[in-house]
């Protein structure tokens, strides 16, 4: 059942139940915009630590005739419930039961012909993956990632020698926290109280970040180690990052036009991984999440995708 949704009346929200957990329910949340009788679709997949609620990503889309869909992914946004560690999984796998569901509602029951993903971050991983399981059923149409977590921003030691140490230790004790210091450089850069221009929901998107739990890296580094090891995603794919990353804990003006989550480069390294169809583009000046890079940016990272689909799509 579709419902209004906290981002306005142009908005609709549907719940979609899940199998519960050991804290109770456990949900995913679909919202909708609608584009007069389009056929096309877009599906937005959000990141670790986010949720949906950039609307003028949704009106770039709309304004493309695409009906727009945004998925809030289980114990992130909309869809955490009491209780839950906000972001944890032990597979991203686990996703794939939304978002399949998410991709039945947009073609069987609105009767989308075409599926365009456009993915964050850890969703870019997560539809990358997801993408590779549905080749030969042409469920979705063209892939659209934007700075996708193909790899840890950190040394190779902790890229590549740490995670496989730490795996049974993350089997045996999944919740157990990662030290590590949360930047808050990141969260400074988007949050219009502090240095940025967007205004949001800091109990679903802490400008601090949220805790690493051990389960979650250890089903991270794997579905990275997978991507790496090369898919077979037999659908276009756009693969969008900035031009340059911060590297520092500590705030100074640059980081409002670098990704401060992410080293890039890995980014443009992994991107041939997906398939054989990958076109990666860089964007001048953006941030980690592109959409939400300053105006010249973010209308380069727009324009890109125009093209783009123009292109791939049509």
């Amino acid at each position: 059942m579709w419902v209004k949704d906290i981002l306005g009346d142009a908005y609709e929200a549907r719940t979609l139940p899940l199998p519960d957990d050991e804290h109770g329910e456990l949900v995913a949340t679909l919202v909708r915009r609608r584009a007069g009788q389009s056929t096309r679709a877009v599906l937005y997949v959000h990141g670790y630590n986010d949720y949906f609620f950039q609307t003028h990503l949704a009106d770039f889309f709309v304004s493309l005739g695409y009906t727009f869909y945004a998925l809030d992914l289980r114990r992130s946004g909309r869809s955490l419930r009491p209780g839950q560690t906000p972001s944890m999984v032990d597979s991203v796998s686990e996703y794939f039961t939304e978002l399949d569901e998410a991709a039945r509602i947009i073609r069987e029951e609105d009767g989308h012909d075409i599926l365009v993903v456009n993915a964050h971050s850890t969703g870019g991983l997560t539809t990358s993956l997801w993408a590779h399981k549905l080749q030969g059923t042409g469920i979705i149409t063209a892939l659209t990632l934007n700075s996708p977590f193909f790899d840890l921003n950190a040394n190779w030691f902790l890229r590549r020698v740490a995670p496989v140490v730490l795996a049974p230790v993350g089997r045996r004790q999944p919740m157990r926290v990662v030290p590590a210091g949360l930047s808050t450089v990141y969260g400074d850069s988007l949050h219009i109280d502090r240095k940025g221009s967007w205004r949001f929901d800091t109990a679903w998107k802490p400008l601090e970040g949220i805790p690493t739990r051990l389960g979650w890296l250890v089903a991270i580094t794997h579905a990275q180690r997978r991507l790496r090891k090369g898919l077979n995603i037999d659908i276009p794919v756009l693969v969008t990052a900035s031009t340059a990353s911060y590297k520092s804990p500590e705030w100074s003006d640059d980081a409002t036009r670098m990704d401060a989550v992410l080293d890039v480069e890995h980014i443009a390294e992994f991107a041939r991984a997906l398939g054989p169809d990958v076109t990666f583009i860089e964007v001048p000046d953006g941030l980690h999440d592109l959409a939400l890079s300053a105006e010249e940016a973010r209308q380069l990272y727009f324009d890109t995708l125009q093209e783009w689909l123009n292109a791939h799509v049509g």
